[in-house]
């Protein structure tokens, strides 16, 4: 067996996840700086294990339960997640260490079962269920579709610990466990936010208001990718809070890809624009950011435009990629345009056009298209479309 230590949180728990320091990709956004997979081994009179690791981290994760105490000695697995990089050890960690039972979500049950078959030794818990288990008491609460309807969060009551599965988490590797030994961690947490939790930003403000109302003292939040919150719990939850507001920013993004470089003059006179008129522009071409990146700057933003060329009577495809990847994602409160160039048929600007349209993003004047090169009239209806959307935006602090 590996020799890996456990690293102590508590004196009740301990960290024995896994650091995927060669993570680089994650539900199609780039994770330049790796990830965890955080389990935790809660030392009562019955040993037990909260959450696994990826399949391929398992020998990590018995080892650092080894370190501390016989993985055979565990009884109870709490399942507060089914996605594989917290599930896919499961099988390997009831098969070493042949626990009596793993707890989880009714929908937790559903998707193991769906994924992983075999004999799991699954138990559900109802939603607010406490229960006591070797002298710790822990309180589950389902936290459904934050981010699968299986999610819950299971509370700790003796050490005050809150283990809140993908909830204020973020993909960051790191040597050091906690959030006072990583300060740098606010652009991978808002990172994770936007390319993961933001379409469910109302079921974040639901759960947030519903776990208040439990008043549970929590002194700990443990989540299942980065670092540990221990020095200040209340930074990351007022982040969520914020974030799940959706609100406008004095900030215009404006991503686009293109092939002559047509496109590209439309977008900096847009940007000219919105400086112009005192907002914050942020273009991003395509070729030197990902879809990702686009993601993070969209979160604090008040406006969006999507600008490419036709190609072959349809848009260019890395503009299709991050337009697709921005619907999914389901940012409100957006206003802004379509723009772009084309040489026969418009069919590449009308696309955008159309997809921002059912993105839900309120239109500022028109959308701005030149056939072939823009024209000095062209560039000047960009650039006042960026002023036009400035005053729009003035409202928004930045």
């Amino acid at each position: 067996m590996l020799n890996l230590k456990a690293v102590k949180i508590t004196e009740k728990v301990w960290w024995v996840g896994a650091i995927d320091w060669n993570l680089r990709d994650f539900h199609g956004y780039t994770t330049n700086r790796g990830s965890t997979y955080n389990a935790y081994l809660v030392m009562g009179e019955e040993p037990v294990l909260i959450d696994a690791v990826k399949d391929h981290f398992a020998d990590e994760m018995l080892a650092r339960i080894a370190s501390v105490v016989d993985p055979r000695k565990i009884k109870t697995i709490i399942s507060n997640h089914s996605e594989l990089d917290h599930a896919g050890a499961l099988p390997r960690a009831i098969a070493e260490i042949n626990p009596d039972r793993v707890l989880c979500s009714v929908m937790g049950e559903v998707a193991l079962k769906a994924q992983l078959r075999g004999d799991l030794k699954l138990h559900t818990v109802k939603d607010g269920e406490t229960m006591d288990i070797g002298g710790m008491k822990f309180t589950f609460l389902e936290a459904r579709m934050l981010h699968w309807p299986d999610s819950m969060v299971t509370f700790l009551h003796n050490e005050g610990m809150l283990f809140s599965n993908d909830i204020f988490g973020m993909h960051l590797a790191h040597s050091k466990r906690f959030d006072d030994e990583t300060p740098d961690w606010r652009y991978e947490a808002a990172t994770y936010y936007a390319n993961i939790i933001t379409p469910y930003s109302n079921i974040v403000t639901s759960f947030l208001t519903k776990f208040k109302a439990k008043n549970l003292p929590v002194k700990v939040i443990a989540p299942d990718h980065g670092p540990i919150w221990r020095k200040d719990v209340s930074t990351i939850v007022s982040l969520y809070e914020k974030w799940a507001q959706l609100k406008p920013y004095n900030k215009g993004v404006i991503v686009y890809d293109t092939m002559w470089e047509s496109t590209t003059m439309i977008a900096n006179a847009i940007a000219d624009g919105l400086v112009e008129g005192g907002s914050i522009a942020k273009v991003m071409p395509l070729k030197a950011n990902h879809r990702s990146e686009v993601a993070y700057e969209v979160l604090e933003a008040g406006a969006l435009f999507i600008g490419g060329p036709t190609l072959n009577k349809q848009i260019f495809p890395p503009v299709a990629d991050v337009t697709i990847y921005l619907k999914g994602l389901n940012r409100k409160n957006l206003i802004g345009a379509a723009f772009g160039s084309y040489g026969w048929t418009p069919d590449g600007p009308n696309w955008i056009e159309t997809q921002m349209k059912e993105m839900g993003i309120r239109p500022v004047g028109s959308t701005v298209k030149c056939k072939y090169m823009p024209t000095a009239a062209d560039l000047d209806a960009a650039r006042k479309l960026g002023l036009e959307t400035a005053a729009q935006l003035k409202q928004y602090d930045r």
